[in-house]
């Protein structure tokens, strides 16, 4: 465990420190984008944080190869050399794309290329466990198109999830550290050496994103771009390959019996195999919603608009910060229910768990506008927002001049003494995106300026 953790904290250290030059690189090679319509950022933010990414990944598995424990790991299996090999190209084709915005089929079939040359250096899946059939053995076709497939969702849904400042580095963290718990425990419990590669991939990946994560917060100073979406998408996918269809039921040996017998036994133990597909579960759902919603209005289910799921939070109130902690709580729910279950499927408790949580989640999404008031005893030692006396104080401090000078201010009228509330563009300093070195602008209202790609 504590290679493990060595491991990790070099890869965020490195992506932490190689961010910041990254950003100063994709300013000067304007890789900062127009703000388009339907965004929720106000100011050019530089994109290519995949750069920084790409480095921890490259730190994180040369560390890993010159440990005592973890270089059994390269010496028995040619999958960390899949993983860099098929991460390289794909970072690659981000890389190009933040800069130049290439076409949708392009990236796509770039993702498929990458998936194949995993494939080829021995990254694939052989056999999947199916309940009340038993061990199905995948000819070298099925396991490849099911190998593709796989790498492709879990990319696209990485970058399809990736709308606001933080959301798809956390939930991608959420989702490695659900999967690395799993990996760990089939590695050292079971004693199963096909675990290992797996595990240390999901080490890798939550150093990636812990260390991009500072730089990415509300209001973010870099995005992680199509370089950086589609790498992680594509780590957390090899995480699922290297360990699917490479552990055998039997190997296990929780029990004597028929095979058949064995693999629906041991079904839970299989569930967090899809702890990367977790985190499709919201963009999955925001997409089924996207198509009917378009489709309703005649328009085409590519077209872009703003109503995705991130978009209707910021809409009923929920501020920039309170909607990616939301989508957080969610996302870790399903995954770290999915770990429990596997563990002891039998539990009550863990049902009763989820399902109280899930209370407390729609509860979160129904009061956006909720401000917690300390009692009276402790108002002396609370920030003055929080206390009673402030919330009575709110409604009188309105009256119709100030109301319609408000008004104004919100609309981003010059009555206010405020300047118009345009979407600034790249070149103008003190501007998340304008200057490397400059500090951000204060004057913008925080409740509506958001960041979105």
């Amino acid at each position: 465990m504590r290679e493990y953790l060595l491991t990790l904290c070099i890869t965020a250290a490195v992506t932490y420190l190689l961010t910041g030059p990254v950003r100063k690189f994709a300013i000067v090679a304007g890789a900062m984008p127009e703000i388009r319509a339907r965004d929720v950022h106000r100011e050019p933010t530089p994109r290519l944080g995949g750069i920084a990414m790409f480095f921890g990944l490259c730190a994180g598995l040369l560390v890993a190869d010159h440990l005592t424990n973890l270089s059994t790991v390269f010496e028995k299996s040619n999958e960390p050399r899949a993983l860099l090999s098929g991460a390289a190209l794909i970072w690659l084709i981000g890389v190009l794309d933040d800069k130049f915005e290439i076409d949708a089929l392009i990236k796509l079939g770039g993702q498929m290329i990458a998936a194949g040359v995993m494939v080829m250096q021995g990254l694939t899946i052989l056999w999947l466990p199916i309940p009340s059939v038993g061990n199905v053995a995948l000819t070298q076709w099925q396991g490849t198109l099911l190998t593709v497939a796989l790498v492709v969702i879990t990319i696209n849904a990485v970058n399809f999830v990736d709308g606001l400042d933080g959301l798809a580095a956390g939930m991608v963290c959420i989702a490695s550290a659900a999967f690395f718990l799993y990996a760990y425990r089939v590695w050292v419990s079971y004693g199963i050496e096909a675990a290992a590669p797996a595990t240390l991939f999901s080490a890798i990946l939550m150093g990636m994103c812990l260390g991009f994560l500072p730089h990415n917060m509300h209001p973010a100073r870099i995005f992680m771009g199509d370089s950086g979406s589609m790498l992680i998408g594509l780590v957390l996918a090899a995480g699922a390959i290297s360990i699917t269809g490479q552990v055998d039921p039997d190997a296990l040996k929780l029990f004597a019996g028929s095979e058949k017998a064995a693999v629906h036994q041991t079904v839970p133990v299989y569930i967090p195999l899809l702890l990367p597909l977790t985190i499709i579960a919201i963009p999955a759902a925001d997409l089924v919603l996207a198509i009917v919603r378009r489709t309703w209005r005649g328009q085409s289910p590519f077209a872009a608009d703003r109503g995705h799921l991130h978009h209707r939070l910021l809409e009923i109130g929920h501020s920039h910060s309170r909607a990616v902690m939301i989508m957080y709580f969610w996302s870790a729910l399903i995954a770290f229910g999915a770990l429990a279950y596997s563990v002891n499927s039998a539990s009550m408790w863990i049902v009763l768990s989820v399902v109280f949580l899930s209370f407390i989640g729609l509860v979160l999404l129904l009061l956006p506008r909720f401000t917690p008031r300390a009692p009276r005893w402790a108002e002396a030692f609370v920030p003055p927002r929080y206390r009673r006396g402030a919330a009575l104080a709110e409604p009188a401090a309105t009256t119709p001049q100030t109301a319609g000078a408000e008004a104004c201010a919100e609309e981003g009228s010059d009555e206010a003494g405020e300047q118009p509330r345009t979407p600034v563009a790249a070149g103008v300093s003190r501007v998340n995106g304008a200057t490397a070195i400059g500090a951000r602008s204060r004057l913008l209202d925080r409740r509506k300026a958001g960041t979105s790609r």
